[in-house]
């Protein structure tokens, strides 16, 4: 295990009613306020009104019609808006798209140059204004952590940025707020959550016994909960226990103590930036055909682990049949949650995964097992058809 400074500023408010608390939270800061939201859920669930309600002494700007892969654009309307009105505090109601997008708004209010400038270079973000977040999908794990993905449909890039001043102030994380998420949203949010699981799970660092525990239960917690979730949208059990391990599976505990480059979530944010799918949906194809390319002699071991501790397939001396056995059940618990499977499900063809691959190997070089353009490409094409393929 690694040395590593552990430091999450944000606090969180867990639990049915704690939006009571948003008064008191936002009289930190001052009263004018910037609302930040997604479409029209939060007004037909009611916490729209509920918030402006809590809030009626405040001053109340709004930005809404954040799009499920945020767009830059969304972020220089949020900046212009909080330098025009002066904003104190920046209000994000909504899923990890709201709050990722929120979260660069912020900063760029404090920066002078384009927001792009943010997403691109990290090193740039020296001040952001305050940021306090209603979730309302378990999914992300952006509320406790500094990470922001914002996607420039313009020159085709999805990117990833964060800095210690983006830590949100607070947020809050009432699991009744998820009840009226759709199926295929809690399925796809699920999926984000396991797919930041594995992305450090898999990884070469020894002697992370804690961690590795830990990443199990979130594992198990999602494997045990989304199918009683999907029958029972209004489950208080299962979502909470769903909403935690979202923030527990990207607030750094797990990935303390190790470091490594991740893979499917780069190769994903290729297809969201070409082709605009829903960014889980895409973790889900990838991952399971991922797994399948990258088992080896040098990773059969960490695997036969997984199908142990997560899937409870006992030992056996052919470590490899246990491996294929995890990975295909992970294909199927996807497959049962009724996500799709293939990337011609998504409308995605073969056109630009040379152009794709090409642009994203050289950040994998890094990653649990290396991987060059025609790795990439490889992968790719397992996606287009039902099932898993072993290389």
């Amino acid at each position: 295990m690694q040395n590593f400074t552990y430091d999450i500023p944000t606090k969180v408010f867990f639990g049915e009613g704690q939006i009571e608390q948003l008064p008191g939270l936002i009289a930190k800061f001052g009263k004018r306020v910037l609302l930040t939201y997604g479409g029209g859920s939060i007004k037909r669930n009611g916490l729209y009104d509920k918030v402006k309600e809590l809030l009626s002494d405040c001053e109340l700007y709004e930005l809404s019609g954040i799009d499920p892969n945020p767009r830059i654009e969304s972020v220089r309307q949020g900046a212009a808006l909080c330098k025009e009105h002066q904003i104190d505090v920046v209000l994000a109601v909504g899923g990890g798209s709201t709050i990722d997008c929120s979260k660069v708004i912020a900063a760029s209010a404090k920066y002078d140059g384009d927001a792009w400038d943010l997403v691109q270079d990290s090193s740039l973000i020296k001040d952001a204004l305050p940021l306090i977040d209603i979730l309302t999908l378990s999914a992300t794990g952006t509320e406790m952590n500094t990470g922001a993905v914002i996607t420039n449909f313009e020159t085709k890039d999805k990117s990833g940025t964060g800095a210690y001043v983006m830590y949100p102030y607070a947020s809050i994380c009432d699991p009744t707020y998820t009840f009226t998420v759709p199926h295929n949203q809690t399925a796809a949010g699920t999926a984000d959550i396991m797919s930041h699981t594995f992305e450090i799970y898999f990884n070469h660092e020894p002697g992370v016994f804690v961690q590795d525990r830990m990443a199990e239960g979130i594992l198990e917690a999602c494997i045990h909960y989304l199918p009683i979730v999907l029958k029972e949208p209004d489950n208080y059990e299962a979502r909470a226990n769903l909403m935690w391990a979202s923030t527990l599976a990207l607030n750094g505990l797990t990935r303390m103590g190790r470091n490594g480059a991740w893979t499917c979530h780069p190769i994903e944010h290729m297809l969201s930036a070409y082709y605009d799918i829903t960014h889980a949906v895409g973790l889900a194809i990838l991952t399971p055909r991922w797994m399948a390319y990258c088992l080896n002699d040098a990773t059969v071991e960490r695997f036969a682990m997984y199908a142990n501790r997560v899937w409870k397939i006992a030992y056996q001396d052919d470590l490899y049949a246990m491996a294929k056995e995890a990975i295909e059940k992970t294909y199927q618990f996807f497959v049962d949650a009724e996500m799709p499977m293939t990337l011609p499900e998504v409308a995605i063809d073969t056109e630009h995964f040379d152009e794709m691959a090409e642009r994203v190997a050289p950040r994998l070089t890094k990653s649990y097992v290396p991987l060059d353009k025609d790795a990439v490409i490889a992968i790719l094409e397992d996606c287009m058809t039902p099932g898993v393929t072993y290389h």
